[in-house]
């Protein structure tokens, strides 16, 4: 059996297991570069020898990433246990630290300006309740008519990251904005749809909105969409909420996760007063 239908056996198995498509497709890759390094040997010989070499002889030497290091161990270990029942130790593989970076945040004065950019009216909703409820991109793609509880206040979130449901609570401002957007645009299945009725809007065209608001509002800094879920999260902090509301309104599994926003909220670092002031 050749490595393209390995993968695509491999590709099967990890849809069976709901496997998201993001994981499977960074899975799949990682396992076809892996493959293809060592494309002079049997596939079902590799071991922990040939995943070192790898490690030193593309991964490093090629500067990727710590997070696309560990993918890859992932990917590997998953394909041969599935594949051939082979359980790999990996214990020997020294794994790369977690990079312990921040998230970005933007201020509430660069966030209104990024939402006001827009003059299509449904580019400035979707933008808008990115980051009115800390939404992740898919998450916003994936809402339908149905989830827009307007009668209770609230956006229902059906099977986000780790195929969890989860509510979040819309103000009436975003209320009034969806429905003056639906009376515009009268979607038919999902809450935004792209240029064709029932075609879903895509990820490419949501960055560019985003780009052309950044543009409009003239902020260089090289912001993601993701950055409005982080602002939101950090501004619910700082205005208050306790991090435990926070963590089930952003859909964490662990705390430890939320708490990185209390290194990035500013509120109690500002009222540090500085030695340097005494003297």
């Amino acid at each position: 059996m050749n490595i393209n239908s390995h993968l695509a056996h491999f590709k099967n198995y990890l849809k069976s297991q709901r496997y998201s498509p993001n994981t499977i497709k960074t899975y799949t890759d990682a396992l076809g570069v892996f493959f293809q390094y060592h494309s002079n040997k049997d596939l079902e010989q590799l071991g922990i020898a040939e995943i070192i070499e790898f490690n030193t002889g593309y991964i490093l030497r090629k500067h990727l990433s710590a997070s696309y290091q560990n993918q890859v161990i992932n990917a590997i270990k998953l394909f041969y246990r599935n594949r051939f029942n082979r359980v790999m130790n990996l214990d020997n593989i020294q794994r790369p630290r977690r990079e312990k970076r921040l998230p970005n945040v933007l201020s509430k004065q660069e966030i209104k300006a990024i939402l006001e950019a827009p003059t299509n009216l449904k580019h400035r909703a979707m933008l808008s309740l990115i980051y009115a409820c800390g939404l992740r991109r898919s998450e916003l793609l994936n809402l339908t008519l149905k989830d827009v509880l307007s009668d209770r206040n609230l956006l229902f979130i059906r099977q986000s990251k780790g195929k969890k449901d989860r509510v979040v609570p819309i103000s009436n401002k975003i209320i009034d904005m969806l429905r003056e957007y639906f009376k515009a645009y009268r979607p038919k299945i999902w809450l935004f749809e792209g240029q064709y009725t029932g075609e879903q809007y895509s990820e490419r065209s949501l960055q560019l909105v985003l780009k052309q608001a950044l543009q409009k509002a003239g902020n260089k800094k090289p912001v993601s969409l993701h950055w409005l879920r982080h602002s939101y999260a950090t501004h619910l902090l700082e205005s208050g909420t306790d991090l435990r509301y926070i963590q089930e309104l952003l859909g964490h599994s662990s705390s430890k996760t939320t708490e990185i926003y209390t290194h990035v909220s500013t509120k109690n670092l500002q009222q540090i007063r500085s030695p340097f002031d005494d003297l």
